[in-house]
C-alpha cells in the first residue's frame, strides 16, 4: 500500500488517509510517500508499518542507530532525528494544554536532554522459544505484534545488559526450562545490575548452577520469580544478612538511594538527576518550609527536598516503597523527613500529618494523573506546586483544575526521559494567585 503522510500523531506515527479513512503509519514522517503494510484495520482508522520510503524523505529522517528499529517495539522514533523528537514532545505538551481549556504557561522551560543510547536502566524483556526457528528469543515485542523481536543486542538498554542479549539467549537455551521462561526484568543501579527471571516451572540444581555461573561471569545479580512478585528472591550472589538492594546516587545532595530490583525507579539516571535539580529549583524550598511530596516512591524527590526544607512528608500508596523511603532516610542520616502510606484516591487533608498544612507541594503521579489530589489541594492554600508528569494529557487536565481554582501556570517544559520513544515526561510549576 502506497500512502502519503500529512503529519505526525502524538505517538510518533505518520498520519495519512486511505480512501478518506485515517491511517497511522509507524516509521513514516510528514511529506513522505511510503510503501506500508497493514497491521490492523478498524472501523475508524487503519494501522500500518512502513516498508520503504518511496519519495520525498523528510528532512528530519535519519538512519536508526539500531538495525532492529524498523521492527522492534522497544523504540518508535529512531528514524527521527533526536532534536526533532524533542520538538515533537514539546509540541505534544503544548497541544494538550491548549486542548484542556486553552492553557499556556507564562514561560516555556528549555527541554532537559541527554544521551540517547545506552540510557535505559529498567526494562521488561520478553522471552520465547520459537519452535520453527529452533531458537530462544529475548527482547521487546515487535511493533503491533505479540511476537518477540529477534535481536542480538539493544542500543538503548544499559550496555551491561543491552550488549549481552546474545549471551542471554545462549544461557536460556541451555536450561532445562528453556521454553518455560516468560520474561526478564532488568534493573540497573550505578555499580550493579540485576536480572529477574520469571520461570513457569521449577529449575533444576543444574539450571541454578548455570545461572550462578552466568551472573559471576558477567557481573550480574540473578533473581528468580517462580510465581507472583512476592516470590522474587536472589540466587546470585548468595543472599547476605541485609536486604537485597541496588543503589543509585544523587551527588548534588550527597545522597545514596537503595532499591529492590522490582521497585519503580526512573529509567534514565542522568535525566533523573537533572529532573530532581530542576524540581527543587522551581519549588525553591527554604529552611522554614513544610513540604509535601505526593506519590513519593522510595524518596527520589523527598530526600533531596529534606536537604533544603525544614520538614518533608512523603506520601505513597504502596507500603513497600514507604518502607524503602524510611530506609533511605535512615541511610542518609535525615531526620526531618517522614513517609506515610496513604490511599491518594481519598481526601487526605484531614489526616493528622496534613493538619498543619504545607508551604510547598511536589506531585509525581502515575499516568492516570492526580485529579483527586489537585481537587483536594485546590483549597489548601499551598503557595507553590511542582507537578512532574509522565502523561501530558492528564497533566493538562489537572492543570485546568488548578488554574480554575486560583493558580497560575508559571512554567512548563519536557524532559526527554525516554529518547527514541513517544513517551513524554514533563514538569509544570503552579503558583497561587495573590489575593
Amino acid at each position: 500500500m502506497s500512502i502519503e503522510i500529512d503529519s505526525l500523531s502524538h505517538d510518533g506515527r505518520g498520519v495519512g488517509r486511505i480512501e478518506g479513512k485515517a491511517a497511522f503509519v509507524a516509521g513514516a514522517l510528514p511529506g513522505e510517500q511510503v510503501q506500508a503494510r497493514f497491521l490492523d484495520r478498524r472501523r475508524r482508522f487503519d494501522a500500518l508499518r512502513t516498508l520503504e520510503v518511496e519519495a520525498n524523505p523528510g528532512p528530519d529522517r535519519v538512519t536508526p542507530p539500531c538495525p532492529h528499529a524498523d521492527l522492534c517495539g522497544g523504540c518508535s522514533l529512531q528514524h527521527l532525528a533526536p532534536a526533532a523528537q524533542v520538538r515533537l514532545k514539546a509540541e505534544t505538551l503544548a497541544e494538550q494544554f491548549a486542548h484542556f481549556g486553552g492553557i499556556e504557561p507564562e514561560q516555556w522551560a528549555e527541554p532537559l536532554t541527554g544521551e540517547t543510547l545506552g540510557y535505559r536502566r529498567k526494562a521488561r524483556l520478553g522471552v520465547r522459544y520459537v519452535t520453527k526457528r529452533g531458537e530462544v528469543l529475548v527482547g521487546f515485542r515487535e511493533k503491533g505484534s505479540s511476537f518477540i523481536t529477534a535481536i542480538n543486542d539493544c542500543a538503548v538498554l544499559d550496555p551491561r545488559v543491552g550488549q549481552r542479549i546474545e549471551a542471554l539467549k545462549e544461557l536460556i537455551a541451555g536450561l532445562s526450562v528453556y521454553n518455560r521462561l516468560a520474561q526478564i526484568e532488568v534493573a540497573c543501579g550505578d555499580d550493579e545490575a540485576a536480572l529477574v527471571l520469571r520461570h513457569l516451572e521449577p529449575l533444576t540444581p543444574e539450571d541454578e548452577a548455570t545461572l550462578c555461573e552466568f551472573g559471576r561471569t558477567h557481573d550480574l545479580q540473578i533473581y528468580l520469580q517462580p510465581k507472583g512478585p512476592d516470590t522474587v528472591h536472589r540466587l546470585w550472589p548468595e543472599p547476605g544478612n541485609g536486604p537485597d538492594r541496588l543503589f543509585y546516587q544523587l551527588p548534588e545532595w550527597d545522597l545514596t538511594l537503595g532499591f529492590h530490583p522490582m521497585d519503580f525507579t526512573q529509567v534514565n539516571a542522568d535525566i533523573n538527576q537533572r529532573m530532581v535539580s530542576q524540581a527543587l529549583a522551581w519549588l525553591a524550598p527554604e529552611p522554614h518550609h513544610r513540604v509535601l511530596d505526593l506519590f513519593c516512591g522510595l524518596g527520589n524527590f523527598s530526600l533531596p527536598l529534606a536537604r533544603q526544607a525544614g520538614e518533608v512528608v512523603g506520601v505513597e500508596g504502596e507500603e513497600a516503597l514507604v518502607q524503602r523511603g524510611r530506609e533511605n532516610a535512615e541511610r542518609n542520616g535525615l531526620g526531618n523527613v517522614t513517609f506515610r502510606a496513604t490511599d491518594l484516591q481519598q481526601d487526605f487533608t484531614a489526616e493528622p500529618w496534613a493538619a498543619e498544612g504545607f508551604d510547598r507541594v511536589l506531585i509525581d503521579p502515575p499516568r492516570s494523573g492526580a485529579e483527586d489530589v489537585v481537587r483536594h489541594l485546590s483549597g489548601a492554600g499551598v503557595e507553590r506546586i511542582v507537578y512532574v508528569s509522565c502523561n501530558p494529557a492528564t497533566l493538562a487536565r489537572d492543570a485546568g483544575i488548578l488554574v480554575a481554582s486560583g493558580y497560575r501556570l508559571v512554567r512548563a517544559g519536557i524532559m526527554d526521559m525516554f529518547p527514541h520513544t513517544a513517551h513524554v515526561e514533563s514538569m509544570a510549576l503552579f503558583e497561587r494567585e495573590s489575593r
